[in-house]
Formats: C-alpha cells, sequence, structure tokens
C-alpha cells in the first residue's frame, strides 16, 4: 500500500504522539541514507567550532584550542592539559564572553540559508539548532576531572556561569524560531558516557534542566517541537528532558532501559536510535539486514519510534560504507508501509 504522507509529515507525527504510516529514518548524514525526513538549518553568527569538522589548532568563541588527528578519529576535542578554567570559582575573571554582531538582518539571513540549502520544505523538516551545548562547553572549558568535581562541589558558581553563556544564545533562539519559523527546535549536549551518567539526577533537574528551559522556551512558546541529542546512559534523565519539550530523544542508545522507557512513557517521547551494531568477522549482508528487521520489530511496533542508526568507521575509511548501504536500505524498505500491512 502506497503511504500518503511525505517524509517530513510522517517524521512529525512523532512529535504529536501519532502513529506514523511507515517507520520513519532519521539519518545526522550517515552515508546510505537517501531520504531526509528533517534538515538542520540555522543561523551561524559565530564560528561554531564543536559543530565543525577537524579543526585542528582552532579556538571556538570562548577561547577553547581544539585539536582533531587520527587518534581522536578526527573528532574535534578540547585540546588536553590545556584548559581555560582551573577555579570555578574564578569564571568571572577568566572566561571572556563573545559579543553578538552589531545589526542582523535576521530576515535576509535566513532567506540567504534557506537558499543555499536547497531545501523542499514540503518534503523534509527544518530543524533549527541552538548553537550553545552547556554541559559539553563547560566540560570544555574544565576538562573532565575538575569540571565535574566543580559540579559536585560548587553547583552553585557552575549555575551562574551556564545561565550567563545562556544570555548569550537566547536572543539568538528567539530571532531563529521567529525568522526561520523552523518545524522543530535541536537541542544538543551529552551528560552520560555509554554506561553511566557524568552527572547526578539532582544536578541535571536543578541546575542544567532551568537552562535547557531558557533555550527551548522561545521554540515552546510558538508551538515548535524539542529534539534533543542526548548520547549514553542518560535514561534517568528522560521526564526532565521530557519537561523541556522534548519531543523526541536521540539517539536513545542501548544502554538505556528503551523498552522500560517506552512502556513508561509511550509515543509522549519518541526513541530515535535503538540501534548498534559492531561488525563481526561471521557477519553477512543477510544477518546486517536481520539485525535491523530486529530493531525495527522490538522498538517500532507501538510507534514512538524512528530508525537512526550506522557504523562509524576511523576517518577516511571506506571498509564499512557497504553494510552501511545494507543498514539503510533494509531500515527503508522493512519500514515503509509498516504501519499499514
Amino acid at each position: 500500500m502506497k503511504s500518503k504522507l511525505t517524509p517530513k509529515e510522517n517524521f512529525l507525527r512523532l512529535t504529536t504522539g501519532e502513529l506514523p504510516e511507515y517507520i520513519p529514518v532519521y539519518s545526522m548524514g550517515f552515508p546510505g541514507y537517501k531520504e531526509s525526513p528533517c534538515r538542520i538549518m540555522g543561523p551561524s553568527l559565530f564560528d561554531e567550532t564543536h559543530l565543525s569538522p577537524s579543526p585542528t589548532g582552532r579556538t571556538d568563541i570562548w577561547g577553547v584550542k581544539y585539536i582533531a588527528n587520527a587518534e581522536t578519529n578526527f573528532a574535534c576535542i578540547p585540546e588536553p592539559n590545556n584548559f581555560l578554567l582551573t577555579d570555578v570559582t574564578k569564571w568571572r575573571d577568566v572566561i571572556k564572553f563573545p559579543k553578538l554582531p552589531g545589526s542582523v538582518d535576521w530576515e535576509k539571513l535566513a532567506a540567504e540559508d534557506y537558499k543555499n540549502a536547497d531545501i523542499d520544505r514540503s518534503q523534509s523538516a527544518a530543524m533549527a539548532t541552538i548553537g550553545l551545548m552547556p554541559f559539553q562547553q563547560f566540560i570544555a572549558f574544565m576538562g573532565f576531572s575538575e569540571g565535574l568535581l566543580a559540579c559536585a562541589e560548587e553547583p552553585e558558581e557552575v549555575e551562574e556561569l551556564l545561565h550567563k553563556m545562556a544570555d548569550l544564545y537566547v536572543p539568538i533562539v528567539e530571532a531563529t524560531v521567529e525568522y526561520y519559523t523552523p518545524d522543530l527546535l535541536y537541542l544538543l549536549d551529552d551528560t552520560a558516557a555509554n554506561h553511566t551518567p557524568f552527572i547526578s539526577p539532582s544536578f541535571f533537574k536543578d541546575v542544567l534542566k532551568p537552562v535547557y528551559a531558557r533555550l527551548t522556551k522561545p521554540a515552546l512558546e510558538r508551538g515548535i517541537p524539542i529534539q534533543f541529542h542526548n548520547c549514553g546512559k542518560c535514561g534517568p534523565f528522560v521526564e526532565d528532558m521530557m519537561e523541556i519539550g522534548t519531543k523526541i530523544w536521540d539517539p536513545a542508545q542501548l544502554s538505556n532501559d528503551l523498552l522500560a522507557i517506552k512502556a513508561k512513557h509511550g509515543r509522549n517521547i519518541a526513541l530515535a536510535g535503538c540501534y548498534t551494531w559492531v561488525p563481526g568477522e561471521n557477519d553477512t549482508e543477510e544477518s546486517v539486514r536481520q539485525g535491523v528487521r530486529d530493531c525495527i520489530d522490538t522498538y517500532g511496533k507501538d510507534g514512538g519510534f524512528s530508525f537512526f542508526g550506522s557504523l562509524m568507521a576511523r576517518y577516511g575509511d571506506t571498509s564499512l560504507d557497504e553494510a552501511n548501504h545494507w543498514i539503510a536500505d533494509e531500515a527503508y524498505n522493512y519500514g515503509r508501509d509498516y504501519y499499514l500491512k
């Protein structure tokens, strides 16, 4: 049976708790994915180094120096042992806050960005990205060891710094939702490792959540839903994520009890991800495709799910390209008209 919904319409059903006609496939630019139910959009008023590829030797707008090399798989990370802040109580003297450009023609900027992106908004949802990742940016200032100690020992200082940082970005978010009129707002901030959160649930609730709420408020006031990218075992934070408007959570990794989360919250929050495959010597095309089918059958049968997964190769390595195309192809074909069968 042929689906009546466009990829955009089908994907946005995840934000309303409706059952899609078929399994939405969210790709985030991974190889092999031919259909794009949503496209990341938004202004780049600052040089967002943490969102850019391989910025070796560059500094971000806050003064954090980044490196990228073979050891990091050419992903950019703050340069080790070269952190800006060693004592969180001294942040007022150390952290230099960038200034917004004096004048921005937002209407012109939005029009140019949409033209350059060549996005068909009848087929793909526009998802505007918030440039500030509060927790990750703070950790970039201090490094994980000192940064996590500061979160535990001086949460009030961390909280004040994060709100000061949000002061810079809230006007950008306000202008973005007004002039870009996005279909979703994308909040990104990894708060957990694979097996455990970096922080306590109380720190997330009391310190991070109010900052996130400020950043997402301009969108929520206009009825724009939130997609939250939060890696690792951040399941303990899901209810707080929902309270700041999160309707879609990616990548919803398997270290979380995803079936329990689905059982508790149903389609009130959609899980985009739920797939992990580590290549093995005995894998075949059929076994790879079966893994995709198993994922969809496990997490997709009641809705509130988007397939999101790919194999992460070393930079420049094309050995996994064929398997990634099998994964993408199976996700499209097996998920097509999934709920109409």
